[in-house]
């Protein structure tokens, strides 16, 4: 299954790797899911995750990071015609728009219904309950 994961979503998965969160990163290590995603989505993961205030381990980062390279879809999207809350999200909906990809984000008001242009849009715990139930 394709996936675009949004960066919160690597956050939490690393900060504990117990939770839904921590299950998909599992899950795109393992081959499961495969990620999607262009040069400006690894651009925010490469800046985000080393972040000092969120005190994940640098060698998790870099192994993650490594781990998403190896195994994710890199395309280049076309851009949509919508606005979205935050601008800066707009990545990862044009992304899962061009790649046919589930959009899975902890912040689901970042992506309302209107803009999403026929992207489906999840959290953590519904993707892990959809994989479940397939």
């Amino acid at each position: 299954m394709r996936v675009v994961v949004d960066t919160n979503v690597l956050v939490s998965g690393l900060i504990s790797a117990e939770g839904p969160c921590g299950q998909i990163l599992g899950l795109v290590a393992e081959g499961v899911l495969q990620p999607c995603l262009d040069e400006r989505i690894l651009a925010e993961y490469e800046v985000v995750l080393p972040r000092p205030e969120l005190r994940i381990d640098p060698e998790d980062v870099a192994a993650t990071i490594e781990i998403v390279r190896e195994s994710a879809e890199s395309l280049t999207p076309i851009p949509l015609p919508v606005n979205l809350p935050d601008p800066k999200d707009m990545p990862f909906l044009e992304v899962a728009a061009a790649s046919d990809a589930i959009l899975v984000t902890g912040n689901l008001r970042q992506f309302p219904k209107r803009a999403r242009k026929g992207v489906t849009v999840v959290s953590p715990r519904k993707l892990v309950e959809l994989l479940r139930h397939a």
